[in-house]
């Protein structure tokens, strides 16, 4: 599998960053060295991961490869869907619109808001007393 072409594409969400590797092939799906539904506990994250390609039409187009780290299952999900985009987006440059259109090659700035001073958490203050 060295020597095969491959499209590559890297994903980011939160603390997550994902390589993905688009192969030629059957459609099979390989994060970090586990099937992809032995990797994703819930169906929801296989679902949302593979998104990029339900909107372009290429199931099982593709052989997936992807080394994620860094965050939790959620965020991770959302790297490889932005990575998995990304590399579609190099296999094909006519599928800019679909994939822009869906909003999947926008990378999902939201993160965790840093504690402030004087402040419980980000935002929530101490209560207030009168006397």
């Amino acid at each position: 599998m060295a020597t095969q072409q491959y499209y590559y594409g890297t994903g980011r969400r939160k603390t997550s960053t994902a390589r993905v590797r688009l192969y030629p092939g059957e459609g099979a799906m390989v994060i970090n060295g586990k099937p992809a539904a032995e990797y994703f506990s819930r169906d929801v994250d296989m679902v949302q991961a593979l998104e990029p390609l339900r909107v372009t039409g290429t199931e099982n187009q593709y052989m997936i490869s992807v080394k994620v780290v860094g965050g939790g299952l959620t965020g991770q999900t959302g790297a490889i869907r932005h990575g998995i985009a990304r590399a579609l987006l190099a296999a094909n440059p006519e599928f800019r619109p679909a994939l822009k259109g869906a909003g999947l090659l926008t990378r999902d700035a939201r993160a965790k808001e840093r504690k402030k001073p004087g402040l419980k958490r980000a935002r929530k203050a101490p209560q207030y007393t009168k006397r």
